[in-house]
Parts: C-alpha cells; structure tokens; sequence
C-alpha cells in the first residue's frame, strides 16, 4: 500500500473520519465505564447494593487506554486546528468553547452528583436548596470538595494543555519537521518500524510508571497531579506529532498484526493471571512490575490496533457518523449525571442485578439522547454543551488529516 504523501503548506485536507468513529467510541466506552462502576468493588459516587467482581477484569483490560486514545485524539486535533487558523486563535477557540462548559458543568450539571453521593452515603438531610447554597462556596462537604468538576476533568486539563502549548506550538511543528522528526519517521518506515512503533512510544510511560506515579497519585484536582499530567500531556504530545506524519500513519498500518497479536495475548495472560484460583501476588514483587510495565505496552498495542483498524474499516462517511460526531460530546457531558442520579433511585428499587443493569443503561442512553436533541434546538443551552451557537458544527470540524492515497 502506498504511504501517504507529505502534504505542503498550502494541502487541502479531506476529513479523517475514521478517527471521527473513534472519537465516538472512546466516548461510548467511557459512558459504559461509569455505568459499570455502578456494579463493582471500587469507590464511586453510588453504589449497587449488589456490587461484586464479576465486570472488573473486563474493565480492567479497558482502564489502561481508554482515556489515553482520546488525548491522543485530542492531540492531533490540537495539531490540525492550530495549523488552520494559528496557535494564538486556537488558545481563544479552545477557550470560548470549552471554558463555558466547565463553568456550567461545575455550578449545576456535576452538583447532583455530588448531591446523590452524600445522600446515599447518609451524610446530609433532604433540604436540596441549603445543599446547593453550600455547594457552591469553596468548601469541603463530609469529605468532598466543592464545587467540583468530577468526570469534566478530562476537559478541564484538555484547556489547561491547550492554553499552555499555545505559545510553543510553532517550535512543536519545527521539531516535528525537523530532522529529528524526519529521523523518527525512518525508523517506523525501516525494517523493523512495526517493532520500533510498538516499543519506543512507550518509554517515557514506564519512566513515568517507576518514578513518579509510586510519588503523586492520581487525583484529577489539576494542581497536584503531576503523574497524570506526565501520563495524559506525553499522550497528548504524540498525538500533535503523528497528526502529519505520514511515515507514523503507514507504520500504524505496517504494526497492525504485531500489536494486535501483543494486545490480546497480554489480554489472556492478564486475565489467567487474576481470575486463576487462589491468585496471590504477595512476595511476588518482580512478576507484578512485570506485569505493571507489560500493562503500558499493552495500552499502546491497543491504540495503535483501534488507529490500524480504523484506517482499514471506518474511513466512511454517512448520517449516522456526522449525527454522532455532535452528539457525543453532549453525551459525555451529561452522561454521568444521569448515570449518578439513576443509580440512587435504582439501589433503592430491590431489583436484580442485571435488572438494574438494563435499566441504568436505557435511562442513561435515553436520557442523553433526549437531553441532546433539546440541547442541539436551544441555542443558550449549545455554547455550555459544547456546540457552537447556530446549528453548524464546530466540534472537530477543523480536524483534518491527509486522507491515504
């Protein structure tokens, strides 16, 4: 298959819609995510009073890259937006598109959650009105800080990297043009590229891995969070510099078999590993890096299979994906907050697991496609969703890439 042309300054480019359906995906499998926490073990806002195991290994095998491809998506459109209309009107755009969103999202869309998780936990009373008033003071409520930005937070530091390259993306480009940059497209177009690809990305991820996450946990506050901005900025990065690199996106194609042969053996030996019986990992400290660090290869094996499959199946266009494209971003929006707010009501009800499981799922997908066509039809509702006012897409419209010839 022929490698993709290095496009000039003055190249029209045609839209990439298979990255538009991965947009759609890696948001539908986040929606999914937090209706499954609903259902396990771990800490969440609200919980099935039947929450057991049993969905953990599956979500453990999506935990490690599903956030990650949407900042590498999130990369490249950094990188083709700045391209167009320059980085000083890209600051401005990502900030009058997104900074409504978070303000609104904090004031009244994530206060519910907030409000059902202490509710459920037995912490406050019903009077909803002294709620919000305390809500909405810089506080510490039985243990939460509020307001909060909860889910959102994936937004918040997208604006935050945003506003923060702005000023070094001509020198970003450079280097990506540079013979450094020319350099690293070699080596995914040699001999042994699909090798390279699969292993050097993910380099800096295990230094991360050894070195700062063991220091800063993860807590999505922004200001000390350091290993997640190391883990999600580094993604980020790539994604600007694979944005127009034709090299990366025929080595993609060329790494297709070799990572998603390691992704689903790492897949079947991880869950071997846990779901064997009396799976112990006391005393066993170099076969848990050993699978920590195999853990972030497989997260890249992944991406680079979705990015590979992608370019081979979903490069198509149609209604349903130019009707997704803008509906997805309300969709995570809102999602969570239906899922919360169900789910209190659900726990209550003295159903069954897998009824309360179809139930949360219909009434959060219902409720974000009905909260989507209001909000597409009320145009002060569009701006704080994410949507530009006046019924055209802004979202991703300006995220091109060379189409493969």
């Amino acid at each position: 298959m022929a490698e993709m042309p290095q496009p000039g300054p003055n190249a029209v480019f045609t839209r990439r819609h298979d990255l538009d359906w991965l947009r759609i995906a890696a948001f539908a499998i986040l929606i999914f995510y937090h209706v499954g926490m609903f259902f396990v073990t771990w800490g969440w806002h609200v919980k099935s009073p039947d929450a057991n195991e049993g969905p953990e290994l599956l979500m453990r095998l999506v935990n490690p890259w599903r956030l990650a491809l949407l900042f590498f998506i999130s990369g490249v459109a950094l990188r083709f937006l700045a391209d167009k209309i320059g980085s000083a009107a890209m600051a401005r755009d990502r900030f009058v598109r997104i900074a409504p969103v978070i303000v609104f999202g904090m004031v009244v869309l994530v206060m519910p959650q907030t409000w059902f998780e202490l509710r459920q936990a037995g912490a406050i009373g019903p009077d909803f009105l002294a709620f919000y008033g305390d809500y909405l003071r810089p506080n510490v409520l039985h243990g939460l800080i509020t307001p909060t930005w909860n889910h959102l937070w994936y937004v918040v530091y997208l604006l935050v990297y945003s506003l923060l390259l702005a000023p070094f993306i001509p020198g970003l480009r450079a280097l990506g043009e540079s013979g450094l940059g020319r350099f690293v497209g070699g080596l995914w177009s040699s001999r042994f590229g699909p090798v390279l690809l699969l292993v050097l990305p993910v380099l800096p991820f295990i230094a991360y891995r050894l070195w700062l996450d063991p220091v800063f946990p993860t807590t999505h506050a922004l200001i000390d969070d350091w290993a997640n901005h190391a883990h999600r900025l580094t993604i980020l990065l790539i994604g600007f510099w694979a944005a127009k690199s034709p090299a990366f996106w025929g080595g993609v194609r060329r790494a297709l078999s070799l990572a998603l042969v390691y992704a689903v053996f790492y897949g079947l030996v991880y869950a071997w590993a846990v779901a064997r019986p009396g799976a112990d990992w006391e005393g066993q400290e170099a076969l848990l890096w050993a699978v920590r660090l195999g853990r972030i290869v497989y997260a890249w094996a992944v991406i680079l299979t979705l990015l590979g499959l992608a370019q081979r199946f979903l490069s198509r266009d149609g209604s349903a994906r130019r009707y997704l494209t803008e509906a997805i971003f309300p969709f995570y929006i809102l999602h969570q907050t239906i899922t919360v707010a169900a789910g209190y009501y659900i726990a209550q009800a003295g159903w069954g697991v897998w009824t309360q499981f179809l139930v949360l799922v219909s009434v959060t997908l219902a409720g974000c496609m009905i909260g989507f066509e209001l909000i597409r039809r009320v145009a002060w509702l569009r701006p704080v969703f994410g949507l530009k006012v006046g019924g055209r897409q802004l979202a991703y419209k300006r995220n091109k890439i060379p189409q493969r010839q």
